[in-house]
């Protein structure tokens, strides 16, 4: 039987009260380190995205970077860092989301996409959306067509993938946790 969804979450690592008490953070880097799960988690990507039109894979510091890059050279694609605030050497557009305790900024070079290209949006996951969000706004103001924004993880509950669907853009998940 071949790996599936199910191979792929047994190996995020759930760590309690980390960052703060009350919260359970999903970690992906097991997930990362092992390899059949790694290669397991890049093929259902490559499969997922290899007959869509994609001119460009974008992901988000710092996770995103790594799932993205090798998804990006499994398509034969370009890949776009999205980077937090200060990181980029050139020209830059930027983007401010919300957190829950003040508020962060990522940013792009003005020339990493050109309008009308086809780009996926990538990071490990999404909870309460914003730095999806903010991604996706960076991409659209540089006139890229946003075709989906993928995660490994979805925290389903913390509302996240719903706004990134409610701003018109189709989400795909490798695996979703709940309130659980």
């Amino acid at each position: 039987m071949l790996p599936s969804v199910d191979f792929i979450r047994d190996r995020i690592r759930t760590v309690p009260d980390w960052p703060r008490e009350g919260v359970t953070f999903r970690d992906v880097t097991p997930v990362f380190q092992d390899p059949r799960a790694f290669r397991v988690l890049v093929d259902l990507l490559v499969y997922r995205y290899m007959d869509k039109r994609i001119d460009l894979i974008a992901g988000i510091d710092a996770r995103g970077f790594i799932i993205g890059s090798v998804l990006a050279y499994e398509l034969n694609l370009g890949f776009v860092p999205i980077r937090k605030k200060g990181k980029l050497p050139y020209l830059t557009v930027a983007e401010e989301y919300e957190l829950e305790y003040g508020s962060a900024a990522i940013e792009m070079h003005t020339d990493a996409v050109l309008p009308g290209q086809r780009v996926l949006v990538i990071d490990d996951l999404i909870a309460t959306g914003g730095t999806m969000l903010a991604a996706v706004k960076l991409l659209q103001r540089l006139q890229a067509d946003v075709v989906e924004a993928a995660a490994i993880i979805d925290l389903d509950g913390l509302g996240g993938s719903a706004a990134v669907r409610a701003a018109g853009v189709p989400v795909f998940p490798v695996c979703v946790f709940g309130g659980e």
